[in-house]
């Protein structure tokens, strides 16, 4: 992602955050209904009332917050897989040299099980170290 692209994500989070912010606080400023209702009515509606005014002011700030992390969530849910993609390859890096030193005995030499062994554990790390580079540039 181009460093223009996250700037500009960025802007627009902001940009809603600061509209959604605005309109509470203009929505808060204005007597409404609720208000008019809160002074004749008794003292448990009154506390009803709060309480839904700030549920909602509370999913307001949540869903701005929110669009404001979204470009955030992505790179970082590419980078969390390219980074346990290096962490799968490591144990290849380990185990491949004793595969290659016990590959003549594959069949029924000394270092048969070891060989197996070996192979299994690298076939299984290097298609999850791949598959997750794979998963990060699909993303």
């Amino acid at each position: 992602m181009r460093p223009q692209t996250i700037g500009r994500t960025v802007g627009t989070g902001l940009r809603i955050a600061g509209r959604i912010a605005g309109q509470r606080l203009t929505a808060g400023a204005q007597p409404s209904a609720a208000q008019a209702v809160t002074e004749n009515a008794p003292q448990a509606s009154a506390g009803r009332v709060a309480v839904q005014t700030t549920v909602r002011a509370g999913r307001g700030v949540k869903h701005g917050i929110g669009g404001f992390l979204k470009p955030f969530r992505r790179v970082g849910g590419i980078l969390w897989l390219e980074v346990t993609g290096v962490f799968f390859l490591l144990p290849v890096v380990v185990f491949a040299p004793t595969a290659w030193r016990t590959r003549l005995s594959y069949a029924h030499g000394p270092d048969h099980r070891t060989f197996w062994a070996t192979v299994l554990v690298v076939v299984v790390f290097l298609y999850l170290g791949v598959s997750s580079f794979w998963r990060a540039r699909r993303k």
